[in-house]
């Protein structure tokens, strides 16, 4: 059975003697979601609190449901594992990796974990922002934070990777820094990020509708999204908005309104 195992110093040091698979299997902690073959948990080892996603066998079933669906299932902690690294190395900031684990060659009972430094304290940007409809944020912090997502969303697809999950509620922001008067952000939830030479059309347009949908009800307006546009491109908007790149950005806005009615309200 084939077995891939990285784990950071003080995991190495605490599961020296241990069984890795059954005692990441064995964690308790806060539940943040359990759906058949995956569970996402808040844990602590020796004092240090991480997020354990572990990933179990998805059968034959589910990924032939799947691909008859035109979807790519996920069968693993291998894509988050990956794109974290990818991401980390690029100068996006993920949260650290403190332990994955792979058994298995058969994609359909493949076992995987993996575990992550928490976060915090932070808030996500869907919360933080939550009232900015009804009340005027400080213009420069509004800004500010355009700036960020559009810079980490640029890198991002930059570096070949898309998310597939990237909505505001992904970017966690860091209360530590905050009572500083510092703005960092953290992208998470990337167990169903692809990786290619680049990314196509079709996926940028589902990120980037995925992300103003997002955004609808938060209070960004067209001024908002102007300014995402020409920090993602690093262009003028008069050159952005011309021949193929105007159809582009018309196509996220469409996908982006196409979500906003699906959804409920």
């Amino acid at each position: 059975m084939a077995s891939r195992i990285f784990l950071r110093s003080e995991l190495e040091s605490a599961w020296a003697e241990a069984d890795i698979f059954n005692t990441v299997n064995q964690l308790s902690g806060e539940v943040y979601r359990s759906v058949a073959n995956r569970k996402t948990l808040r844990v602590s080892v020796n004092n240090n609190i991480y997020f354990a996603k572990i990933h179990g066998a998805v059968g034959w079933r589910e990924i032939l449901k799947n691909l008859v669906l035109f979807r790519l299932p996920v069968v693993g902690a291998v894509n988050e594992y990956d794109a974290s690294r990818i991401l980390k190395a690029g100068g996006v900031c993920v949260p650290e990796v403190a332990g994955f684990g792979l058994r298995g060659i058969n994609p359909a009972t493949r076992e995987s974990f993996i575990i992550t430094d928490a976060v915090e304290p932070s808030i996500s940007l869907e919360d933080f922002c939550a009232d900015w409809a009804h009340s005027k944020p400080n213009f420069k912090v509004k800004k500010l934070l355009i700036t960020q997502v559009a810079e980490m969303t640029q890198r991002l697809h930059s570096l070949g990777l898309n998310h597939r999950d990237l909505y505001i509620c992904h970017f966690l922001l860091d209360l530590s820094a905050l009572k500083k008067g510092e703005y960092h952000l953290t992208l998470i939830d990337l167990h169903r990020a692809q990786k290619r030479q680049s990314v196509p059309r079709r996926w940028l347009v589902k990120d980037l509708g995925s992300l103003l949908f997002s955004c609808m009800e938060l209070g960004f307006g067209i001024k908002d999204w102007l300014r995402f546009i020409s920090i993602y491109t690093g262009e003028p908007l008069r050159e952005t908005f011309r021949g193929n790149q105007s159809e582009f950005w018309q196509a996220v806005q469409k996908r982006a309104q196409k979500l906003y009615q699906q959804a409920d309200r």
